[in-house]
């Protein structure tokens, strides 16, 4: 029952975090979400709401890493991955009914600098995101410098796209968007194997 309890505690969190915010989801917000009584929280969570918001986060950066850094590896064509990768998007904002975005968005809007591990977790998160995408664009042939470009660009217009998916509750601006952003991939691994080809033949 323990344990049953835990989960659902994080489960709310993980809900209502992305929903509502740091700032905006109250200890009371997550007792009542789980129906957990109070002294459950301090008895998982000794460091209270902090600690437990940090756990939940991670959590879900390591899934979001773990998603990304599959769909970037089972498919070759980076342009290709990246258009699933926007579908993906938008049917997770389509099944949530335009509910939900990124997990990490929210406690960055709420700017949490007083709980610098929350804000660190924030900001690796968004590091280790654009890592994969570039990794996945240097290893298609595109040059280091440009691979950190598309990827900043990939991962900013998710960011921004899944905020007006939300607000028009419509998944049609991430569908657009895809192809035009794998395109543009597609481009940059030709220029950058031409560029290769032309070195070698040097």
């Amino acid at each position: 029952m323990a344990t049953d309890t835990r989960t659902r505690m994080i489960e709310a969190t993980a809900l209502l975090i992305r929903q509502r915010g740091y700032h905006g989801t109250s200890l009371n917000d997550i007792l009542s979400a789980s129906g957990a009584p109070r002294g459950s929280l301090y008895f998982h969570f000794p460091g209270g709401k902090d600690q437990l918001v940090i756990e939940v986060t991670r959590a879900s950066v390591a899934d979001v890493t773990e998603r990304l850094g599959a769909a970037l590896s089972e498919e070759s064509d980076p342009a290709v991955a990246v258009h699933h990768i926007y579908q993906s998007v938008a049917r997770m904002l389509e099944d949530n009914e335009f509910s939900l975005g990124c997990p990490v968005a929210p406690v960055v809007l709420d700017a949490p600098n007083d709980v610098p591990d929350l804000a660190e977790i924030c900001r690796s998160a968004f590091e280790q995101w654009i890592g994969l995408l570039r990794q996945a664009f240097v290893r298609a042939g595109v040059p280091e410098r440009r691979a950190q470009a598309l990827a900043l660009l990939v991962e900013s217009s998710l960011e921004g796209l899944m905020v007006i998916a939300r607000a028009t509750r419509d998944r049609t601006p991430v569908s657009t968007v895809a192809d035009e952003v794998a395109a543009l991939v597609e481009a940059a691994v030709l220029a950058g194997k031409a560029a290769q080809q032309a070195e070698g033949a040097a």
